[in-house]
């Protein structure tokens, strides 16, 4: 019997290098898209600057990557912090948030991209139960960068259809 306490690190993921991703076109923002998708977070991650022209948010995302490993090595599935980062905003549109509570809560789906004329555009951030973000863009400019070590979930999101 070891006299050694147990560390914070025991049972937790080996370090994961983090993704660092940009899209400034439809194809690269599919992908960010869909490594986003189930993301959560709190309303009070999220800032946006119109001096700056930056909309940010830090949510929680499903590491869609690795769902294949983590099922052929019968480990659980792994969630990371990760940090958006949105540049070129003109305008910042939300709906379906209850402005009375300053932590809610937001899963994103999906984040699409509707040209307008000259590269500008809307950038869709669309959240479960209704919600979410309209940002009116100049042109589309965004960073996805993973922040922190991964923890592991044993809960992977489920969507209608899903054969999972």
């Amino acid at each position: 019997m070891s006299n050694e306490d147990a560390s914070f690190a025991d049972g937790a993921p080996a370090p994961v290098k983090g993704l660092s991703l940009r899209a400034d076109d439809t194809d690269s923002l599919a992908v960010i898209s869909a490594l986003m998708q189930d993301a959560v977070g709190k309303t009070t991650d999220i800032a946006w600057m119109p001096k700056r022209r930056i909309f940010a948010l830090v949510a929680n995302r499903f590491r869609w990557e690795d769902v294949d490993a983590a099922k052929a090595d019968a480990r659980p599935f792994e969630r990371r912090r990760v940090g958006l980062h949105f540049g070129n905003v003109l305008s910042v549109k939300g709906a379906g948030f209850d402005p009375a509570k300053a932590q809610q809560a937001f899963e994103l789906l999906s984040i699409t991209f509707e040209a307008g004329e000259d590269g500008t555009g809307t950038l869709s951030l669309i959240c479960a139960g209704g919600a979410g973000f309209a940002l009116e863009v100049e042109a589309l400019d965004l960073h996805m960068s993973d922040l922190e070590a991964v923890w592991h979930t044993q809960i992977m999101p489920e969507h209608d259809g899903d054969d999972a």
